[in-house]
């Protein structure tokens, strides 16, 4: 994790930067396991003047990875599904009927909720799709979700900047292992839904 860390830490000065936020940010929303955050906030850190700008892009790009997503569930669930249901870990019929349950009754919510916590979203845009929830509400709620995250993100970091920069190298191992507890009880927790 700390080389990643240093590694995003430099990858934020270099012209391929913003792409590389962006296709991160694409990967995670539709299929890739690792959150955009671990690239963003290192970049806001590293450039605060542009905080925003990555935050935009973050946002734009984890928007269009959902939709990619949707599409996946909507078009090659009958193909992907029972792959789904072999090789990820606690997807299950029963998990997936209460997880259409609770589309039934707050579809808007459940992809807000997934685009701030620690769910991972993926396992939302890709279900969102199979469900068909309708395609305006998933969009909205992605939009506002993924970029009040990323853009409070950015916030914190254009604000605090050194100091926050200064409190996750002083305590980077914690930090991280907040980080890896977060991802695995996303996972956990979209499980037992």
């Amino acid at each position: 994790m700390r080389k990643l860390y240093d590694f995003m830490l430099r990858l934020a000065a270099s012209p391929r930067a913003k792409p590389a936020l962006f296709l991160l940010s694409f990967a995670e929303s539709s299929f890739f396991p690792i959150p955009p955050d671990v690239m963003l906030v290192p970049m806001c850190v590293a450039d605060r003047q542009r905080a925003y700008r990555f935050a935009a892009i973050c946002t734009l790009g984890s928007v269009l990875g959902g939709i990619a997503g949707y599409a996946i569930g909507m078009f090659f669930w009958e193909s992907l599904g029972p792959l789904f249901m072999t090789y990820v870990p606690g997807v299950t019929e029963s998990g997936f009927a209460r997880v259409k349950d609770l589309y039934d009754r707050w579809d808007f919510w459940v992809v807000f909720t997934a685009g701030l916590s620690p769910i991972p979203y993926k396992l939302i845009t890709i279900t969102a799709g199979v469900f068909s929830i309708a395609f305006p509400v998933f969009v909205v709620a992605s939009v506002v979700s993924r970029g009040a995250r990323f853009f409070a993100e950015a916030w914190v970091c254009r604000r605090f900047g050194g100091q926050a920069q200064a409190l996750i190298e002083r305590h980077f191992n914690l930090v991280a292992t907040a980080f890896v507890i977060l991802l695995v009880g996303g996972f956990v927790l979209a499980a037992k839904l």
